[in-house]
């Protein structure tokens, strides 16, 4: 099994040439410092050094593994080189390694790294023989507050004497990880922080435009889908669901009146309305955390890919592509779906409806990744 690529696909990081076997820990440390810091998470600040464990020490592969509170297990964000094979070790990729494991145990007591020249019969590394690794060393990252947030785990597949230059090159490079580690974990749970927040002021406006109970979930849920298909990466997809939640920010200054007016609305209560754009952008930028491309979903999902939307008549690529995403998606969420002032419509006259636009109020491209991520959903009429 090829490791090289990390279990969360394509690194942001810059892929710089690691140095030669020739270089100290020190220079290495360098090294490893200059790609941690331009690195956007945890997952590729750790790639470097793994990658460096795996060519300058006798392991053949390793891998980081995040704790995720969720699942009670440390999960893998990293790998490099060869790693184990078989239903067990597809089942740890699967579902992590568990808590409660004698080696994170361990590590939660450690003070450095440890190392285990042989598996077999040792009470510590008990399960890993079984994978077939039979030399181990365990580097514990942690937090600033001291909790054990991760590990690092570097294998042979024979029993192996760690050297004292392997011990100094792997004792230079984790003390370095770990102290980037515990910032970017710190951020981590920072932008987790952020999801559940700006998810749940989603949910409240939800509540308050009586919209259809679940509308906040599924068209966010559906614009990530979308993103996925036109290739968004994984910042991109985090800013487009943040839009998602805060689109219709602005309607909390819209009287009720005009929110949930049964009928059609007069050109003044239209106007009033269209004025939530606006009021979502300059509260949202109250939030200084939010990136531009979450400020674009909530100003211009209303924009028209020929320029006759609001409320800046952008047209085209002139409209940010999480927009545009995000347009196609809230239209298609409102229609299949009954509201207060109509029923819903099928998923065929949705899909009609919204190819009928194509080109004219939706970008092409964004219809046509609808319609292919839809799939096995599309009625058989179409």
């Amino acid at each position: 099994m090829d490791a090289s690529a990390s279990p969360d696909g394509p690194q942001e990081a810059a892929a710089l040439p690691l140095p030669d076997s020739a270089v100290t820990p020190k220079d290495l440390a360098l090294h490893l410092t200059r790609l941690a810091l331009t690195a956007p998470d945890l997952g590729s600040a750790m790639t470097p050094v793994l990658d460096t464990l795996v060519g300058h020490t006798a392991a053949v592969g390793a891998g980081y593994f995040q704790w995720r509170e969720a699942t009670l297990a440390y999960h893998a964000r990293s790998a490099s080189g060869e790693m184990p094979e078989g239903p067990q070790m597809a089942a740890l990729l699967a579902h992590g390694l568990p808590g409660n494991m004698p080696l994170l145990r361990a590590l939660e007591r450690a003070e450095g790294v440890l190392y285990f020249e042989e598996t077999q019969d040792c009470e510590i590394a008990a399960g890993f023989p079984d994978l077939g690794v039979r030399a181990l060393l365990a580097a514990p990252v942690t937090s600033q507050s001291g909790e054990l947030v991760g590990a690092l785990l570097a294998h042979v597949f024979t029993p192996h004497v760690w050297t004292p230059a392997e011990r100094q090159l792997v004792g230079s490079v984790t003390g370095l990880l770990a102290l980037l580690a515990a910032r970017l974990d710190a951020e981590e749970r920072e932008r987790a922080a952020h999801e559940s927040a700006l998810r749940a002021i989603g949910l409240c406006l939800e509540a308050r435009d009586a919209e259809t109970q679940g509308h906040t979930d599924r068209v966010t849920d559906l614009a990530v889908r979308l993103g996925e298909h036109l290739g968004l990466n994984d910042t991109g997809l985090r800013t487009l669901r943040w839009g998602a939640y805060l689109h219709d920010i602005g309607k909390i200054g819209i009287p009720d009146d005009i929110l949930h007016h049964p009928g059609g609305l007069s050109a003044e209560m239209r106007g009033r309305m269209q004025e939530h754009v606006g009021d979502g952008v300059r509260l949202a930028t109250q939030l200084s955390f939010l990136p531009q491309a979450t400020l674009d979903v909530i100003g211009a999902h209303h924009e028209w890919w020929d320029g006759r939307g609001y409320p800046a008549g952008l047209k085209g690529e002139e409209i940010a592509l999480p927009a545009r995403i995000f347009s196609v998606c809230d239209v298609f969420d409102a229609l299949t779906n009954a509201r207060p002032y109509k029923a819903a419509w099928s998923m065929g006259a949705t899909l009609e409806y919204i190819q009928d636009l194509s080109g004219q109020q939706f970008d092409p491209q964004v219809v046509e990744a609808l319609l292919a991520v839809l799939g096995d959903e599309l009625p058989a009429v179409m």
